[in-house]
């Protein structure tokens, strides 16, 4: 592909692609909507919050961006750490706790700018693969773990997640059964869309259509007025209750951060959580999409940190949640024809405009039909074929996965990705890797006329890969590679990861790379890309 056939960006960009990218950018907020709202409530924020965060991941995030067609906005992988920030900071109220989180996201944003600024845009070096797919995976389980009462109309009694979990068999006689006909039904539309193969079928905004129908249910069961019916000698209450509140105009939503926490541990740890895993999840994000793209561009990963920073500091002086690029919301962005930043804003100028002229739509929509929609979510990524492609991974990458989930369920995130790092260390010097290496890489490059050779000796792993990942990254393009893997005595999944992506990028753009030395390691499992050690 020519650089000429390359989307050009800004004005020039607006001007060739409006078309494709409003189009792009009506079926996205269709996308999005729901997913604002379900993930506001989830979270224990309003629901304006999440409408606001996709409003400015639109309109003001996607003109600073370092990709081109990721979306930005609220996501499921935030879910769990700002509802535990509400919990722990609001000690049981939660506006307060919720004000006290708006000035932990105003600081995590500055924390960002400056890290996008420093040029930490390699960020994602330091995170084993297997912990951030744990970390998701774990995600997925707290989504469930919580949707799945609202879902079906049941006031818990536990308030952990792990009694959260073991309470579900024990609370199915107490569902109420309008509210859960809502729950299943959005379920079940989602199950049958992603099931039928039809391309025309497929590009619909599934989401969308289950909360419609869904509405559809509510005005049938009249959620809109309090009242009680019976069912099999049991009566059951309804009512607005179960239905999403915003309030009457935008502005009103509008909500300001607190700091009087700010000289507490607990505020600093959840600053730490917030800004690590939001700029986690976005460069990995970016990192994904960039793979996908069509026309093979390659995001400005510094510039991405100091966008999202822009944007979670502004929101949380207007009272929204943090925002990353969501993954799902990318890749369906790419799919419907999207050919620059343009989508992401004309995202957020739709999502703007509804709740501006049609609020009274949004208090429709039951909360159960949200909830159904967020399971779906936390299946996606708690799936068993996430625990089934740890295990082929090989017994490390499964060791390293479960502790991690183990951890951010009965504890959480930050001590979750702890657990999985210190995890992956230990592992690593069990296998051979020597202390002195553990994070310092071995590395020498040789120039020749128009190629490069680099050794890397004694080990290559997730903790000392960045100033591998630097050198290859400063080479020019097109030139022949020769990477070198000498007396490796380990070679970990992470990095192997990492130079099959590079060859396969580096040789689409014309140039060579051949990989010496790593197949005299033997590896772990039968994955390609296994760890391998020296025996």
């Amino acid at each position: 592909m020519t650089s000429t056939s390359i989307p050009d960006d800004g004005l020039q960009g607006l001007r060739k692609n409006w078309k494709s990218d409003l189009i792009s950018g009506f079926i996205i907020f269709l996308i999005a909507l729901p997913l604002c709202l379900g993930i506001s409530l989830a979270s224990g924020a309003p629901p304006m919050a999440g409408l606001f965060s996709g409003i400015v991941g639109g309109l003001i995030v996607s003109l600073f961006s370092g990709s081109y067609v990721t979306i930005n906005g609220p996501a499921a992988g935030l879910i769990a750490v700002v509802l535990h920030s509400i919990t722990v900071l609001g000690g049981g109220d939660n506006r307060l706790g919720f004000e006290y989180t708006l000035a932990v996201i105003v600081i995590a944003g500055a924390i960002q700018i400056v890290l996008g600024l420093l040029r930490a845009g390699n960020l994602t070096v330091f995170f084993p693969i297997s912990v951030v797919h744990g970390m998701m995976s774990a995600i997925g389980i707290i989504i469930i773990s919580k949707q799945f009462y609202v879902a079906l109309g049941i006031t818990p009694v536990a308030k952990t997640i792990s009694g959260l979990i073991l309470e579900m068999p024990f609370s199915l006689s107490k569902i109420n059964p309008k509210v859960a006909i809502i729950g299943i039904s959005t379920i079940l539309v989602l199950v049958l869309l992603g099931r039928i193969k039809n391309a025309f079928i497929k590009k619909l905004p599934a989401p969308l259509i289950a909360v419609v129908i869904g509405v559809v249910l509510g005005i049938v069961f009249d959620l809109e007025d309090e009242h009680s019916y019976s069912l099999m000698d049991q009566i059951y209450k309804i009512g607005p209750t179960s239905l999403v509140t915003l309030p009457a105009h935008i502005t009103d939503g509008i909500i300001h951060p607190n700091f009087d926490k700010i000289g507490t541990g607990v505020f600093w740890l959840m600053v730490v959580t917030i800004g690590l895993i939001a700029s986690i999840e976005s460069l990995l994000t970016a990192s994904a999409i960039d793979k996908v793209d069509p026309y093979r561009r390659r995001s400005n990963m510094n510039k991405e940190l100091v966008a999202k920073g822009i944007g979670n500091f502004f929101l949380g002086w207007i009272g929204g949640l943090p925002i990353i690029a969501e993954v799902v919301r990318s890749s369906a962005n790419i799919n419907n024809g999207a050919k620059t930043r343009w989508s992401n804003f004309f995202h957020g100028v739709f999502l703007l405009v509804f709740i501006v002229l049609l609020p009274g739509l949004i208090h429709k929509i039951p909360l159960a039909s949200l909830a159904g929609v967020l399971i779906m979510v936390g299946v996606r990524l708690a799936s068993p074929a996430e625990f089934i492609h740890a295990y082929k991974k090989g017994w490390d990458q499964i060791v390293v996965f479960l502790v991690t989930v183990f951890f951010t369920v009965f504890e959480d995130l930050l001590v979750g990705v702890g657990a999985g790092i210190v995890t992956k260390l230990i592992i690593q010097l069990i296998l051979g890797v020597p202390l002195r290496n553990m994070f310092v890489s071995d590395v020498e490059i040789n120039e020749k006329a128009d190629s490069y050779t680099l050794h890397i000796r004694k080990a290559l792993i997730f903790s000392n890969m960045l100033s591998v990942k630097r050198t290859l990254n400063k080479l020019p393009r097109g030139k022949s590679i020769e990477i070198k893997c000498e007396s490796l005595k380990f070679a970990g999944y992470s990095a192997l990861d990492f130079l099959n992506d590079f060859k396969n990028d580096y040789e689409s753009d014309g140039g060579k790379v051949i990989i010496s030395g790593v197949d005299d390691l033997k590896p772990i499992s039968n994955h390609p890309q296994s760890s391998r050690r020296l025996v």
